[in-house]
């Protein structure tokens, strides 16, 4: 593959980053919770000096070491390439969280119809992220390759491991926030809206908007063999 095609594939991805980060930021903003993957990251910026994406990138170091905790006395080379490569996505990741929420600072919903139409703003451009992420297929990021990794480990299926990770985050989100505050912070139906709504938008924008030929005709750069999008499923 030309040098030139694997610095578009990754150019797609970060900027997927970007979005996804703006898209939990505004979640944040909606002031109803946030996502189950950033929910133990929010609880501990609320509680403590930290940024959210320092946190974030706290978090991500931690499920990289689980990683390669899974993947001990059976994992290959690229399995390591892989799981290393996540270390600079976390940073720009964690980075672009910062600047977002430096971006939406003013943003307060002035009542609880606000909060639900900026949550859903928030969703659909995580949605838009999560789909610029995946459609290069050059990374993953550390939480859904601990589930990959996981789930084969312990031979389950990736949804419903998934599931079980989502629920243990959230979990300790509220362990956490109740240990700080002897009250639950961070985590409220925001959080269960964004887990249900994200999925399903996701599934149509890939599928019916964000489609290879739409995607080529707004950014004719990626037009011709420069990139290989995943297929549709």
């Amino acid at each position: 593959m030309e040098m030139k095609s694997i610095i578009k594939r990754y150019l797609v991805f970060v900027l997927g980053l970007y979005f996804l980060a703006a898209g939990v930021v505004l979640i944040v903003r909606s002031a109803l919770g946030t996502t189950p993957i950033s929910s133990i990251n929010y609880v501990m910026s609320l509680n403590t000096p930290l940024t959210l994406g320092t946190c974030t990138f706290i978090i991500n170091m931690l499920l990289i070491v689980g990683q390669f905790w899974l993947i001990r006395g059976r994992g290959s080379r690229q399995d390591v390439m892989e799981i290393l490569l996540q270390i600079p996505f976390s940073f720009i990741f964690s980075a672009f969280i910062d600047f977002n929420m430096v971006l939406a600072s003013d943003i307060h919903p002035v009542n609880y119809a606000a909060s639900i139409g900026l949550l859903l703003v928030g969703c659909i451009i995580q949605s838009v992220g999560v789909v610029l992420e995946l459609k290069p297929r050059v990374a993953m990021m550390s939480a859904e390759a601990f589930v990959k990794y996981a789930s084969s480990r312990y031979n389950r299926e990736f949804g419903r491991t998934k599931v079980c990770f989502d629920i243990t985050l959230v979990t300790l989100a509220v362990l956490t926030s109740l240990a700080f505050t002897q009250t639950i912070e961070g985590v409220r139906e925001g959080s269960l809206i964004a887990a249900c709504l994200t999925g399903y938008i996701v599934s149509f924008l890939n599928h019916k908007i964000m489609t290879r030929k739409n995607l080529y005709r707004l950014v004719p750069v990626l037009k011709g063999n420069s990139i290989e999008y995943a297929p549709k499923a």
